[in-house]
């Protein structure tokens, strides 16, 4: 049964005959919806505590179970589309073949190499198979990849090696160019730490691993694991600074496999579409590992690409896809294609889907049913929505009155000062204060102070970092919350909304600005691709002034009727303060992290001086305007000079 299933069960089955009112209550209240959640809980309790009491927590032991099962071993575990431009080779793997292929680089891993239990191994990847080979390898030997961002270079690509402490670090060929006079250097003896020794995986490799005997570590190698122990190092995305590596603890890499493809009503005939990066959670977590669950097919493309996704989704015969971060409005904006409702889709699954975005991409492609998840790499929580009729558009989670009675502690919001960037306290109490429904404030999760690693692990090597996301102190002495650095808002209905990343969210004429919220608005004219929205400082003025780096569709341009249209919809959609003061026109693309995050920390610095933006157009509403009109230097010397006072 799932979120799907139950939501078709006719009411005369779920609440007594006859009691009209009470369909009313369940659907005001979420009774039937919550009832779902709480046997989640309690089933993954239940498979939680048998594969502790069995020491089966090693996610491969579930792998292996498909591969040498009659039935399983014969279903297709992976596919690799059809990619223009790359070499043929195999596209799909059963559960039997690709368990050979696993015990072949485990036998190399060990035997050339001499990996051992429990070691941290590095790996720098692209989506490939040999990504998931080595993964499923390591874990078989009891050791523990730490998944390196192949888009990193330089400074930050020996940074997150050296922080993992691996000695050894296997980078795919097509990567190969990070280990260059720059970086190999530093990952020597000589360089800031013991030597790592480093090995490209090209073809010769490949046949050298593949002509190997299997090896099947015995059991031990992979016992005496606990939930909480680490089972991959996954590195931040680095939006504010060098990434740090979050230690992902073998319970939510289970809850990947035994929770979410329930919520997801998968099957064994199901093939689960990714183009997300293998070294995030989102792929590896809530894409690889939720196929161990039902038995079915993982598909996964090496790239994300607008052009060509559906026509992979179609061909490869996928039932459920995964998005995430903008790539659903790049497929909106997107050309229409011939497979957009060719496709065997029943379901979109993934985090961060826009509200501006989440109609238009249903009606575009057909599909009805989206699974929004909210969560974090390193969080101890996390919610969905299973949407279909639009109650839930846009929100990233519901909670029913049975749901918050049994456990509303554990996940609530406090009031946010904005001027601090922290909670708000009060200042006779020094405690932190709830916030009001439909009051924005910072989302926090219940710990025990006393056992923090139960459910938060932190990041390996930072205390530092570890330490500054535990809040206490917040309702009593001794108590202790994660802080998620999200700002959300709950609604009378139980819905959540997230609303902005802390350090995100701005003052501008004494108000609080929304980055989110003016995204969305500027988001939903049909000329724009995409908007990252930041304030900016300037001389002469309190806070921050809005300013928006914008990207529009093909054969659009930023013409004196659409910078019209542009402000009219800002002033129809946002209060007057949230209007941006700038746009800034990108001649580049937007810079984004390997999961579509917006950066902004570059474009913040860099204000809206028309000396540091390079070919970036600027324009500004200026005092009285109605239009958005061309900024340059002599405006910018107008506000340099207080001669424009916004």
């Amino acid at each position: 049964m799932a979120l799907q299933a139950l939501s078709n069960i006719p009411t005369s089955l779920v609440l007594p005959a006859g009691a009209a009112s009470l369909a009313y209550l369940n659907a005001k209240y979420g009774i039937t919806q919550d009832l779902w959640m709480i046997y989640l809980i309690i089933k993954f309790g239940r498979i939680e505590a048998t594969k502790q009491a069995q020491d089966k927590i090693n996610i491969f032991n579930d792998f292996e179970r498909w591969a040498l099962d009659p039935q399983g071993s014969r279903r297709t575990f992976l596919m690799i589309p059809n990619v223009a431009g790359m070499p043929q080779q195999q596209t799909a793997w059963t559960y039997h073949e690709a368990y050979e292929t696993v015990l072949k680089y485990a036998r190399w891993l060990q035997d050339v190499h001499g990996v051992k239990k429990n070691e941290i191994v590095a790996l720098d990847f692209t989506n490939k198979p040999q990504f998931i080979w080595m993964w499923l390898a390591l874990w078989s030997l009891g050791a523990k990849p730490a998944f390196i961002n192949s888009n990193l270079r330089n400074t930050a690509f020996v940074h997150c090696v050296r922080l993992s402490t691996a000695r050894l670090l296997f980078v795919d060929v097509d990567v190969k160019a990070v280990l260059n006079d720059e970086t190999r250097p530093e990952l020597t003896a000589d360089g800031r730490g013991r030597a790592i020794d480093t090995f490209v995986l090209d073809q010769t490799v490949e046949q050298e691993i593949m002509s190997l005997p299997t090896y099947r570590a015995p059991d031990d190698a992979r016992a005496g694991e606990q939930l909480k122990d680490r089972a991959i190092l996954i590195y931040t995305s680095g939006t504010t600074g060098l990434p740090k590596a979050a230690n992902v603890s073998w319970g939510k890499a289970r809850a990947g496999v035994d929770v979410f493809p329930l919520a997801l009503a998968l099957k064994k005939d199901d093939r689960y579409f990714t183009a997300m990066p293998l070294y995030h959670s989102s792929a590896s977590i809530l894409g690889v590992m939720q196929v161990l669950g039902p038995g079915c097919t993982i598909v996964v493309s090496p790239k994300f690409s607008p052009r060509t996704y559906m026509k992979q989704v179609t061909e490869t015969g996928s039932t459920v896809m995964q998005y995430i971060g903008e790539a659903c409005r790049y497929l909106v904006s997107s050309p229409p294609t011939p497979y957009d409702r060719a496709h065997k889709l029943r379901m979109a699954f993934g985090n961060g889907m826009r509200p501006d975005v989440w109609q238009r991409f249903k009606d575009r492609f057909g599909i009805t049913d989206i699974v929004e998840f909210y969560g974090a790499t390193e969080g101890p929580s996390s919610s969905w929505v299973h949407e279909r009729n639009g109650f839930t558009r846009g929100a990233i989670g519901r909670t029913g009155l049975l749901i918050r009675t049994l456990f509303g502690g554990n996940t609530v919001l406090v009031r946010h000062d904005h001027n601090t960037d922290e909670p708000y306290r009060d200042p006779k109490t020094n405690f932190c204060v709830k916030a009001a429904t439909n009051e924005p404030g910072e989302l926090l999760n219940l710990l025990d102070p006393s056992a923090i690693s139960e459910k938060y692990q932190g990041y390996f090597g930072n205390d530092k970092a570890s330490g500054s996301k535990i809040l206490r102190d917040v309702f009593k002495k001794g108590d202790a919350y994660y802080r998620t650095g999200d700002l959300q808002r709950l609604d009378a209905d139980g819905r959540w909304w997230f609303l902005d990343r802390v350090g995100d969210t701005f003052r501008w004429k004494s108000e609080n600005v929304s980055t989110a919220e003016v995204s969305e608005a500027l988001g939903s004219h049909p000329a724009i691709q995409e908007a990252n929205v930041y304030g900016v400082q300037l001389p002469n003025h309190d806070g921050r002034a809005g300013c928006a780096a914008i990207a529009l569709n093909s054969g659009q341009s930023l013409d004196a009727a659409l910078r019209a249209e542009l402000a009219a919809t800002a002033r129809k959609r946002l209060p007057k303060y949230a209007v941006p003061v700038f746009l800034r026109l990108m001649r580049d693309e937007l810079e984004v992290t390997g999961t579509m995050k917006h950066q902004k920390v570059a474009l913040r610095n860099s204000g809206v001086d028309p000396s540091k933006v390079g070919n970036d157009e600027l324009f500004w509403l200026a005092p009285g305007a109605e239009t958005y009109e061309v900024f340059g230097e002599k405006e910018w010397e107008r506000v340099l000079g207080g001669q424009a006072r916004l």
